[in-house]
């Protein structure tokens, strides 16, 4: 293959997915993370990105709300993939129409339970704790137009244990995370 796919990483936080997804693709032949993008200026996200020589550029809510200068900044990069890791604005209709089923989020919980606006990091695990589950995990699904509702493209279960609180969950589903979401996106992208 001779041009590869570029994807651009979505980040809100500390980045520990987004950097796992960095490593994994650095030497790959046909997919490329082209750029991070977050909306938050002090995201743990950037630093790590840069380590890898990934460059990162910051948006302001109000950027995503209106999306004209970030639509302009993905084609600037060729980006043919946007990938969300840990990010947490809704995209904006505009983003999904010019990527449709290109839009890829991971959820630490196994939808359609514990989904929807305002549930991400710790209030997912939390409420899975707080409603006796006996297992949770993650949810890998194409981004559209509601928080959380678009097709699964993948899931992976952990078991739960009575002793278990929101910490120790989040702990295991971050594991998940980090041994599933860069080999998905990889078979993902490359049916493309």
């Amino acid at each position: 293959m001779t041009n590869p796919k570029n994807i651009a990483i979505l980040a809100s936080g500390s980045g520990s997915n987004a950097e796992k997804i960095i490593q994994y693709f650095k030497n790959h032949k046909e997919i490329n993370v082209t750029c991070l993008i977050t909306n938050n200026e002090n995201a743990g996200a950037i630093e790590r990105a840069e380590k890898a020589n990934v460059p990162s550029k910051y948006f302001s809510k109000s950027d995503f709300e209106h999306s004209a200068f970030i639509l302009q900044y993905l084609k600037s990069n060729n980006v043919d993939f946007i990938v969300l890791a840990g990010f947490l604005l809704k995209i904006a209709p505009e983003i999904i129409a010019e990527y449709p089923n290109r839009i890829i989020n991971i959820h630490p919980a196994l939808l359609p339970k514990y989904g929807g606006k305002g549930m991400y990091g710790s209030y997912v695990h939390e409420a899975v704790i707080l409603n006796k589950e006996e297992e949770s995990g993650i949810t890998i699904h194409l981004v559209n137009e509601n928080y959380d509702e678009g097709e699964v493209i993948f899931q992976a279960k952990c078991k739960i244990t009575p002793q278990m609180g929101a910490k120790q969950l989040a702990a295991v589903v971050q594991q998940l995370e980090h041994q599933h979401f860069p080999k998905v996106i990889e078979e993902f992208v490359e049916k493309y």
